[in-house]
């Protein structure tokens, strides 16, 4: 399978399933326990029905759409993940290069792999920091004072992740970083060398918006060391408050599931909110966003923009939260394995693909802007 044979989410999969260690992908795929909210995200997507009109003029169509104060040419976005280096020697700089060709907002992790200065720098679309809470206050305030510097619009603080989930396929692998793996593990590192050579004859891993923090090189913390005990699972209402005071601009949070939440992070001055459960990564059991999002909408969505994330891989998908009264819809594992696959070339191609199925599901919808969209133009199974 070659790129130009990649026609949909599951296409990109099954190409970087082929090209990744075993261990690298399932930690791509993999999810929280028996994964049943993993498998719930999308399907939840499906007990809702389109209802198109017809004969409407739908020459043009326009897919722009304004989040926090982010003016975003697509109503999807790159949602900010972990280790992108590790699946592509490019990471993150492909997906910002990929984002900004298509004019949409990307996101870097804390536990990104390229600083947020050198993306902040080379590139203009919208940019959001995936911020993690830490025990020590004085690194919250200047990692926060970095990205002000840096030139970041929006700070993304997540809000489900005060401790890491139990994702059973790392356990099965040794997957960790620095790496650990067990036999099983290092059995299939060995039958993808062509990744290990891409690994080694690159540039050096490493999480440079938290170099001074944590150690890559096997010596001190570890990724699971970092969620045990540098995040800081006492994190509450009050602790957010005076981030966003402090941030002074564009703030959500990002997991947030009920609706008095999402009420709450509008009254502490929140100006957006993620429906996520993290990919199903975290609370096995947890609702998927897209069920929540009606709920969190009708409560607060006149007080804030209202994302969503989890589970999104077709067009359609994105219309149906865009019905339901999301801003904008985020994707990862829909960038990440093209972004494995291929590199930039692989990411553009993925965020192209979900453009035209945009833009042809709007057509056939009989919509020319995003507005137009709403609850009458669904109907529930």
């Amino acid at each position: 399978m070659r790129l130009k044979d990649c026609h949909n989410f599951q296409d990109f999969r099954t190409l970087a399933r082929k090209r990744l260690p075993g261990p690298i992908y399932n930690y791509i795929d993999g999810a929280a326990d028996d994964e049943t909210t993993y498998n719930r995200n999308t399907e939840a997507f499906r007990d809702v029905d389109l209802v198109p009109s017809i004969l409407r003029g739908v020459e043009e169509v326009d897919t722009s759409v304004t989040v926090m104060g982010q003016k975003l040419d697509t109503p999807f976005y790159c949602s900010p993940t972990a280790l992108q280096r590790l699946f592509h020697h490019d990471g993150e700089r492909a997906v910002a290069a990929a984002a900004e060709k298509f004019g949409t907002m990307f996101g870097v992790s804390s536990l990104g792999t390229v600083s947020l200065e050198e993306l902040r720098k080379k590139h203009k679309n919208p940019q959001c920091y995936q911020f993690y809470f830490h025990k020590d206050r004085g690194l919250n305030r200047a990692m926060m004072e970095r990205a002000k510097e840096a030139g970041v619009e929006v700070m993304m603080l997540t809000v489900d992740s005060i401790t890491g989930g139990n994702r059973e396929r790392d356990k099965r692998t040794g997957f960790s970083i620095p790496f650990r793996l067990n036999l099983s593990g290092l059995t299939q590192f060995a039958i993808k060398p062509a990744w290990g050579i891409n690994y080694v004859t690159h540039e050096k891993f490493a999480l440079p918006q938290l170099d001074y923090h944590i150690d890559t090189g096997g010596s001190a913390s570890s990724i699971a060391g970092y969620f045990t005990n540098m995040l800081d699972p006492s994190m509450n209402w009050d602790d957010v408050a005076e981030m966003v005071d402090f941030w002074g601009g564009q703030f959500c949070l990002k997991g947030v599931m009920s609706a008095e939440d999402a009420v709450h992070a509008a009254e502490i001055g929140c100006t957006g909110v993620v429906i996520s459960n993290h990919g199903g990564r975290q609370l096995d059991g947890s609702r998927a966003p897209f069920d929540q999002l009606d709920e969190i909408v009708q409560a607060a969505g006149d007080r804030l923009d209202v994302l969503l994330d989890s589970g999104v891989t077709r067009g359609t998908h994105v219309l149906k939260a865009l019905s339901l009264g999301a801003k904008a819809v985020g994707v990862g594992r829909y960038y990440l394995f093209p972004l494995a696959a291929a590199g930039q070339p692989g990411v553009e191609r993925a965020l192209g693909l979900m453009q035209d199925e945009i833009v042809r599901d709007m057509r056939l919808m009989g919509c020319t802007r995003i507005d137009q969209l709403g609850k009458h133009n669904l109907r529930f199974r």
